[in-house]
């Protein structure tokens, strides 16, 4: 799809993104064929203090360049703002241009919170585009949980 069929021009999705996988991949891919421009936040240790994971995170630093990584072999960088999130809102909840918000099944009720104070701020609510998990080779959700347990890899294949 070319840019300029995009139906949006800017679109939003934020997230962990530690041990970058296939769902990950997916989420970002889907944004990149909604919108010309696309806003990936990135959260910061001081957001995971607050909401703390229940395993290692990999340094901000790295997970950024794995999204950058990733970004470069789709050669689809120049599209791509990339920002760290110091909060649950981050771009979304501030900047008019965002048109859609991109989430998965698990962060669509934080959507609708980020829609909901919009509102109280007076800005347009945002449509949100929810992305089906991607399911490892035995049906389950890939996530990094499961990846650093060491159960499944980053594709999802199951690990023996």
């Amino acid at each position: 799809m070319s840019v300029k069929t995009r139906k949006y021009q800017k679109v939003s999705l934020g997230g962990t993104f530690d041990k970058l996988h296939s769902g990950h991949k997916r989420l970002i891919q889907q944004a990149l064929d909604l919108g010309k421009i696309v806003v990936i936040g990135v959260t910061t240790r001081k957001m995971l203090e607050k909401e703390p994971k229940t395993h290692e995170i990999d340094s901000y630093q790295a997970r950024v360049i794995e999204i950058e990584e990733f970004l470069k072999e789709s050669k689809v960088m120049d599209r791509v703002v990339i920002t760290p999130i110091n909060d649950p809102y981050g771009p979304a909840l501030i900047d008019e241009e965002i048109e859609v918000l991109v989430v998965s099944r698990e962060t669509a009720i934080r959507a609708r919170e980020i829609n909901r104070l919009r509102r109280e701020k007076g800005l347009k609510p945002l449509k949100i585009r929810v992305i089906e998990m991607v399911l490892a080779d035995d049906g389950a959700p890939i996530s990094t949980t499961r990846i650093r347990k060491g159960e499944i890899n980053q594709e999802g294949n199951i690990r023996t």
